[in-house]
């Protein structure tokens, strides 16, 4: 069966499910995109890697990402390997000492741990043509309200000059909870800048 590669390029509110996520991927070298429906928890675990948040304490998937490393365990890839009843199905691909071992997991945890070890994400063209979607050119009016929600957070980050640092740092972990995680990246941002000029 023909592999294609695909990349995340979005991480969203599902608008029929308030709760949950949808992580968006795209192919690599087409148009095609393959939107999979996760939990928040996941999406957590997911945006804290992609922005290269450092939390206290390791989360879930860091602990088995730094358990694989002690091991000598090498991730070399992730793979979806089907869809049943709408419901994703994906295999962690690992090699120790030379030999390749499939892992089943979950497609939302599967992904979080290829943001951590930057390895390359596949599926099947079975796949993208039952669950993938097709968009060339986004609809200006998503456009226009992702423009005023970026606008938004811009005006927040630039009120930070206002906050120390310990203010900051409750601000982070209160947009982490609310799972607000372009304002964490912003203020992650302020209180890295702030350590920098301190030295």
């Amino acid at each position: 069966m023909k592999r294609i590669e695909l990349e995340i390029i979005a991480l969203s509110h599902t608008l029929s499910q308030s709760h949950n996520y949808a992580v968006i991927l795209q192919e690599r070298n087409g148009v095609r995109k393959l939107p999979i429906v996760i939990g928040g928890f996941e999406a957590q675990a997911i945006a804290v890697a992609m922005e290269r948040m450092n939390p206290n304490r390791p989360l879930t998937h860091d602990l088995f990402k730094n358990a694989l490393d002690t091991f000598e365990i090498d991730l070399k890839e992730i793979v979806i390997s089907n869809l049943l009843d709408g419901i994703f199905f994906a295999k962690l691909v690992c090699v120790l000492n030379g030999v390749e071992h499939e892992i089943d997991s979950r497609t939302s945890d599967a992904l979080a741990m290829a943001v951590r070890f930057s390895c390359p994400i596949y599926t099947y063209e079975f796949i993208l043509e039952a669950a993938g979607v097709e968009i060339e050119d986004e609809e200006k009016e998503p456009k226009t309200r992702r423009r005023r929600e970026k606008q938004s957070i811009e005006k927040t980050a630039a009120g930070f000059g206002t906050f120390s640092e310990d203010e900051l740092n409750q601000k982070l972990e209160e947009a982490l909870q609310d799972e607000k995680y372009e304002l964490a990246a912003k203020i992650r941002d302020e209180i890295k800048k702030r350590k920098e000029s301190s030295q």
